[in-house]
């Protein structure tokens, strides 16, 4: 066999970090899982505060997207009325985050070759295009 290391095997659970997940839905557009914490014998850890998630799709022009915004809620009945303004704010995140993608992509400097080792492209200096990397527009 290998001499890599057994990743799989390394892997060990945080026990002191766990939680019992329920998932309430309406059926139409909100999902919002609860996370409680619990002890490593399973019953519930209450130094550790409640978690809730609200999921939901939104449509892009690629089809369905997936959204996913923490809650910040005392329980299940206020997660489901804060349910609107948390997904509101994560979709104004993604927005802002692709924005921001599409200014860095703009701001890039393309370089002839680059990612080539800057040897005129696919097949070494001469590349399929002949000698001097020549780019032909069509």
């Amino acid at each position: 066999m290998s001499e890599e290391p057994n990743l799989v095997a390394e892997m060990q659970p945080d026990i002191e970090n766990l939680y019992r997940e329920d998932s309430f839905t309406d059926l139409k557009i909100a999902q919002i899982r609860r996370l409680t914490p619990i002890k490593p014998d399973g019953s519930d850890d209450t130094s550790r505060k409640v978690m809730f998630i609200g999921e939901t799709s939104i449509m892009s022009s690629r089809g369905p997207l997936p959204v996913h915004a923490p809650i910040e809620a005392t329980d299940l009945e206020d997660a489901f009325a804060k349910f609107p303004e948390a997904i509101n704010a994560a979709v104004e995140r993604m927005i802002e985050e692709a924005k921001e993608m599409q200014r860095q992509e703009a701001s890039r400097i393309v370089v002839p070759g680059q990612g080539t080792g800057g040897l005129g492209g696919p097949g070494g200096p001469a590349g399929p295009a002949g000698p001097g990397g020549k780019v032909t527009l069509r």
